[in-house]
């Protein structure tokens, strides 16, 4: 079974996603994000067919404690929030919670032994 993509938050947002193929998205109006996102985040967690849903980082000041949290520690569908707040390590941090492996350690794998002869031709 796929699962799809599902945006959440502003409709200025959301429709590059829109414009980018994301059918699925929850537009909350910058006026109403105080009564409206926590639903709006709520519905796409609990959706099945939803495997990632991507919100804008500054989004997350809106939201209840108890939604904040069950957005911090999703697992699936994984949350990925991109912004002006995130940087490389955050967005390595979302990625190495939702597959397991942190795809951008070069030493993954490695024996300790390649791991320092590499480090000393360097």
């Amino acid at each position: 079974m796929s699962q799809e993509i599902a945006v959440v938050g502003s409709p200025e947002f959301t429709t590059g996603f829109r414009l980018a193929g994301v059918r699925r998205f929850e537009n909350v109006p910058d006026d109403e994000k105080d009564a409206a996102l926590d639903d709006a985040a709520t519905t796409v967690l609990n959706d099945d067919e939803v495997g990632i849903v991507v919100m804008h980082d500054d989004d997350l000041e809106f939201l209840s404690r108890n939604v904040r949290q069950n957005v911090e520690t999703s697992v699936e569908p994984v949350v990925v929030t991109i912004g002006s707040g995130t940087g490389g390590g955050g967005l390595r941090e979302q990625i190495k919670r939702a597959i397991g492996i942190d795809l951008m350690d070069e030493s993954e794998g490695e024996t300790e032994e390649s791991a320092q002869a590499n480090a000393d031709s360097e």
